[in-house]
């Protein structure tokens, strides 16, 4: 029979920051500077939803106008993942 696992709690909803300590640098810094790549994430991923939003109740009629608009929302928002993904992606890579 396998060992049953005790459960040790609910999982983090964020990962955990674990960057390259700077020298000089206390390690709170270190690990905020993670977390915040991690909140830059997050935003990116509102700011996709939120041009989606305004795209699907956008004025789509030619006078309407302003329809490139949710396009840039969206764009920033996945421009924002983008870069916030390879700063992740490189700190922990140097640290591992």
């Amino acid at each position: 029979m396998p060992k049953s696992t005790v459960f040790a709690g609910p999982a983090p909803v964020l990962p955990g920051a674990k960057p390259t300590p700077i020298p000089g640098m206390t390690p709170i810094v270190s690990e905020l500077f993670g977390y915040g790549l991690w909140v830059l994430v997050i935003a990116g991923g509102c700011a996709v939803g939120y041009g989606v939003l305004k795209l699907a109740s956008a004025d789509k009629s030619r006078s309407g106008g302003g329809a490139s608009e949710p396009f840039k929302w969206m764009g920033g928002g996945i421009l924002a993942i983008l870069i916030s993904s390879v700063l992740i992606s490189v700190l922990n890579g140097i640290a591992a």
